[in-house]
C-alpha cells in the first residue's frame, strides 16, 4: 500500500493542509479490514464534506469508502431502506423522491454518505420536530479492527450503537445502514421567506414558526450593526400536497478557479450581505419551491469552497441554551462586527429538545449559529478563540464535524459524556481532529 498525496482527501474547508496520508484499499465491504502493517491508524473516508479535520488522518491511513454504494433492500410499506454505507444522500434522493420518499433529516449538502451522516450525526432544518439523523437509523453494521462484523442497534451492541452515532468514525468502519425514509406527496414545498430587521425579530418569528413549519432556517447579515444587528431572511417550509408538471432543471455550475485571497475582504462581504438582504422587497414572500434550492442552494455551485482561495476557510458552529440565547447571540454578532472579520455565510436556527441516541451528538436544545470565516491566519484564529469563551461561559458547545482548530479544553467541555465514549474507540482508528483535541498529536 504505497504512500499517496491527493487533494481529494483534503477537508472541505481545506484547512489544515494535509501533508501525507497513506491510502488503504478494500475490495469489498464484507471483506477483512486492511489494517496498516506499519502499526499506523486507519480512518474511513466518505465524500470529504466535513469542513475541518475530522475526516482526515494526516501522516496515517485513510480508507476510501464512497465506492461501497449499493442498495441492499427497501420495504415500501414502512419506508425502510438498507444500503451500503458509501451510498450518498444525493443517490437516495434521485431514486426515492420520484417514489414518494425523502430523507428524514438532511444537512445543507446532499453530497454526504450514509456512513458520514451517522459518524457526524447530522442535523437539518427540521431538528425541532425530527431530531438528528441517528434517531432514524434503527441499526447499522460495524467492522472493527478485531475482524468482528457487528450489528449495532438500541438493543444489540447498544453501547457501540450510541458511541458510533456522532462518534466521528473512531469506533470502526460503518458497513451498511438501515434508514427510515420520510413519506412525501410532492418534491415541492410550500415556503415562506420573512425579512427580519434584527435578532429580536428573528427569535419572535422562530418561536411562531416552529408550530407551523416542519423546516426552518435563517440567513443572517453578520455586518449589520445597531438596531439592525443580526438582520436577515427567515425561510420556512412544509412539503406540499401538490406539484408542478415539470421539475426545474438541476444545474451545477462549477466555481471557475481558486479565488485570490483578497477577494473576500470586509468591503466585499459587507456589500454582498447588503445586496442579499435587500433582494427581497416585501417583508413576506410565499411560494412553491422545489426541494433542491430549498435544502441545497450551495450544491448548485460545484467546488464552491474554491472561493476562499488557497488558504481555505474555517466554519465555526456552536449551540447555546435557550435561556441564554438572545444576549449571547447578540454578544457574538457584536464581536464579529467589531473584528471586521464578517462571515460570508451565516446560518441561524433553533434546535428542539429531542435527544439523540448518540453519546457525542452536537445538537441540544438551544440556538445554533454557523459561520464561515476566510482563513486570514492569526487574526481569524484569535476571533474564534474569543467566541469560544463566550460560548463556553454560556454552557454551549462547538460542532467537531465543522471544526479545525478548537483547543482541547473546549472540546472536553463541549462533550460531557466523553468519558463514556472513549472506551468504545477502536484502538486502530484515529483522525487528525482526535489527536489534536486529545493533545496526542
Amino acid at each position: 500500500m504505497p504512500k499517496k498525496i491527493s487533494a481529494r482527501y483534503q477537508s472541505w474547508g481545506r484547512y489544515p493542509q494535509i501533508r501525507n496520508e497513506q491510502i488503504a484499499h478494500m475490495e469489498r465491504i464484507t471483506g477483512p479490514l486492511p489494517l496498516p502493517s506499519d502499526g499506523g491508524t486507519l480512518l474511513a473516508h466518505g465524500l470529504g464534506r466535513s469542513y475541518g479535520d475530522s475526516c482526515v488522518n494526516d501522516t496515517q491511513w485513510i480508507l476510501p469508502c464512497a465506492g461501497f454504494n449499493n442498495f441492499i433492500s427497501f420495504d415500501a410499506a414502512t419506508g425502510t431502506l438498507r444500503a451500503e454505507a458509501g451510498v450518498s444522500l444525493a443517490t437516495i434522493l434521485d431514486v426515492f423522491v420520484p417514489r414518494g420518499w425523502f430523507l428524514p433529516v438532511t444537512p445543507g449538502t446532499k453530497f454526504v454518505t450514509l456512513g458520514g451522516a451517522i459518524a457526524n450525526d447530522i442535523h437539518g432544518k427540521n431538528h425541532h420536530v425530527a431530531g438528528t439523523f441517528g434517531r432514524h437509523v434503527p441499526q447499522f453494521g460495524l467492522l472493527r479492527s478485531s475482524g468482528e462484523h457487528l450489528t449495532c442497534s438500541s438493543t444489540e451492541n447498544s453501547a457501540l450503537y450510541a458511541a458510533t452515532i456522532g462518534g466521528m468514525g473512531l469506533t470502526g468502519v460503518i458497513t451498511w445502514v438501515e434508514l427510515k425514509l420520510h413519506p412525501i406527496r410532492s418534491p415541492y414545498l410550500n415556503t415562506r421567506t420573512t425579512k427580519f430587521r434584527n435578532l429580536d425579530e428573528f427569535f419572535d418569528i422562530s418561536q411562531e414558526s416552529d408550530a407551523e413549519f416542519e423546516y426552518s432556517v435563517s440567513w443572517v447579515d453578520c455586518t449589520s450593526e445597531g438596531n439592525n444587528l443580526g438582520r436577515g431572511l427567515f425561510m420556512a417550509g412544509n412539503f406540499s400536497e401538490r406539484s408542478r408538471s415539470k421539475a426545474p432543471a438541476e444545474l451545477a455550475i462549477p466555481f471557475p478557479c481558486q479565488a485570490p485571497s483578497y477577494l473576500l475582504n470586509s468591503f466585499f462581504i459587507r456589500s454582498f450581505n447588503t445586496l442579499y438582504y435587500n433582494k427581497q422587497i416585501s417583508r413576506v414572500v410565499e411560494g412553491l419551491t422545489h426541494y433542491n434550492p430549498f435544502f441545497y442552494p450551495l450544491d448548485a455551485i460545484l467546488n464552491w469552497n474554491r472561493m476562499y482561495g488557497a488558504r481555505g476557510f474555517f466554519q465555526y458552529q456552536f449551540v447555546v441554551p435557550f435561556e441564554q440565547d438572545r444576549g449571547i447571540i447578540k454578544e457574538i454578532f457584536a464581536r464579529i462586527t467589531r473584528s471586521k472579520r464578517a462571515s460570508f455565510l451565516a446560518v441561524l436556527k433553533t434546535f428542539g429538545d429531542i435527544p439523540s441516541p448518540g453519546l457525542m451528538s452536537f445538537p441540544r436544545k438551544g440556538v445554533t449559529l454557523a459561520l464561515d470565516f476566510p482563513n486570514d491566519g492569526e487574526p481569524t484564529l484569535r476571533l474564534m478563540n474569543e467566541l469560544d469563551k463566550v460560548v463556553m461561559d454560556a454552557g454551549g458547545n462547538i460542532y467537531p464535524a465543522k471544526d479545525a482548530r478548537m483547543p482541547s479544553y473546549v472540546f472536553r467541555a463541549s462533550h460531557p459524556r466523553l468519558h463514556q465514549f472513549i472506551p468504545h474507540i477502536d484502538p486502530r482508528f484515529s483522525s487528525s481532529l482526535w489527536r489534536r483535541v486529545m493533545e496526542t498529536a
